[in-house]
């Protein structure tokens, strides 16, 4: 049977869902309340009622029955429930600041990296050589958290049922989002729910494997010799896309010593790590297409190059991101 879930955001969507419930026993009424008020003393700034509160948990409790084993009840959805990420999910839904705040600053991974960060990292492994869909991927992901991609379908967070960390589990839906908008004309078969995770490429062939071992720990070796004017060069032409003509401001140069130093730093990468790899037995083609191509992703993802780390080198230099 068919149901109406209303979003304040996205309006009467149809779902397919159970239309009875499990019934609330004594005890997990009395779960739930201590549930509303532990969310509540963890984050005081989302504002919820009880009565919104419990309609919002009934509604993810209905997306969480049909992917549960039987028998399902509430006391086992209960068990599992990440009760803060549910609430910042449940918090952005309905259109609170302060969950929006915290889902932006949301780490994930093991390089500990802001969320934007982790779905920019996605995209460029994705779209490897393509800036402009690298960032359109980002930016279309972000605004369908709360408004549906297409008629009859719900928001990306009207989907999450709290039964797993949120910031994670926005990563593999972007992740499988796009591999279907990538293989969708290719013949693959329709992509499982987005609760599994697809693997972002293939069966790596003829020693792949050890090729990006070995590039992974050439290319952060190569990282540890840049100081901090390098590393601040690299992070706000890669991270931040500041132009040319901005980072030479930023560092008070003319735009002809900045190219000359960019270009110092590019051929030293490709020094360092080819010959790393040289040295290993590579004997592939277009060894600086392969170096590259790999590098987007590690930038993005390395620690030295977080937003918090550029942020603090900036600090460090009197310096503020231009204003655009």
């Amino acid at each position: 049977m068919s149901l109406s879930v209303i979003s304040p955001l996205s309006g009467s969507v149809k779902v397919t869902a159970i239309t009875e419930l499990p019934l609330l026993s004594a005890a997990d009424k009395s779960r739930v309340t201590l549930l509303y008020h532990f969310a509540r003393l963890q984050m005081p700034a989302v504002k919820l009622s009880e009565s919104v509160f419990f309609t919002h948990l009934q509604r993810t409790f209905r997306i969480y029955v049909p992917k549960a084993p039987p028998p399902v009840s509430w006391s086992g959805y209960l068990e599992g429930l990440y009760a803060v990420d549910w609430l910042v999910c449940v918090g952005c839904l309905d259109g609170q600041n302060a969950a929006w705040e915290v889902l932006f600053n949301a780490r994930t991974g093991r390089s500990d990296c802001l969320l934007v960060d982790a779905l920019r990292a996605r995209a460029v492994r994705l779209y490897p050589r393509n800036e402009e869909r690298q960032d359109t991927a980002v930016t279309e992901f972000w605004s369908n958290l709360i408004a549906p991609e297409s008629e009859g379908t719900l928001p990306v967070l009207a989907r999450y049922d709290g039964q797993r960390p949120l910031a994670p589990w926005l990563i593999r839906v972007f992740q499988n989002w796009h591999l279907s908008k990538l293989r969708q004309n290719t013949g693959v078969t329709a992509l499982p729910d987005d609760e599994i995770a697809l693997p972002m490429d293939g069966p790596r062939a003829n020693g792949a494997d050890r090729w990006h071992e070995t590039f992974v720990a050439a290319a952060r070796e190569w990282l540890g010799t840049l100081d901090d004017d390098e590393r601040l060069l690299l992070g706000l032409r890669w991270r931040y896309r500041l132009s040319q003509r901005e980072a030479a401001k930023l560092f008070n140069l003319n735009e002809g010593t900045l190219t000359r130093r960019t270009d110092k730093l590019r051929d030293r990468a490709l020094e360092h790590i080819g010959g790393k790899l040289v040295a290993d037995g590579w004997s592939g083609d277009d060894l600086e297409g392969f170096i590259l191509t790999e590098l987007g992703s590690l930038l993005t993802d390395d620690p030295r190059l977080s937003a918090d780390a550029l942020g603090r080198l900036l600090v460090a230099k009197g310096k503020t991101l231009p204003v655009s």
